[in-house]
C-alpha cells in the first residue's frame, strides 16, 4: 500500500495500479485485507475516470466480503476489472516470497 501511494505522489497512476494488483494477490486471504484493496482500486477508477474499473470494483468488494472468509477466491488473481474474478492466475515470484514469508515458509 506504501508503494501504491508513492506511486501516485510521483504521478505515475498505471504502476501506482500495479501495485494495488500485487496487493491483491497478497491480501486477498483475509477479508479486511481483500476489502481494503479493491476500495482502494474502486478510489482509484473514481479519481481517473475508469468507470469500467469503478463498476468492476463494486462488484469485487461484494464478493470479496461474503466470500473471502470461506475461502472461495481464486489464487493469484489480480483484482482488477480486466480480469474475470474468478479466474486463477500464476503467483510472480516476488509475490510468493511474501507469501511464503507470512505463512511462515521457509
Amino acid at each position: 500500500m506504501n508503494q501504491y501511494e508513492l506511486a501516485l505522489a510521483q504521478g505515475e497512476h498505471k504502476k501506482a495500479f500495479s501495485m494495488l494488483e500485487d496487493a491483491h494477490v497478497i491480501g486477498q486471504r483475509s477479508t479486511y485485507f481483500h476489502c481494503l484493496v479493491h476500495y482502494k482500486m474502486l478510489r482509484h477508477g473514481l479519481r481517473y475516470r475508469d468507470f469500467r474499473e469503478v463498476f468492476g470494483q463494486v462488484v469485487r468488494l461484494v464478493g470479496a466480503f461474503t466470500k473471502t472468509a470461506i475461502g472461495l477466491v481464486p489464487i493469484g488473481n489480480t483484482g482488477g476489472a480486466n480480469v474475470s474474478p474468478f479466474k486463477r492466475l500464476p503467483v510472480s515470484k516476488a509475490n510468493q516470497e511474501v507469501l511464503d514469508e507470512i505463512e511462515g515458509v521457509g
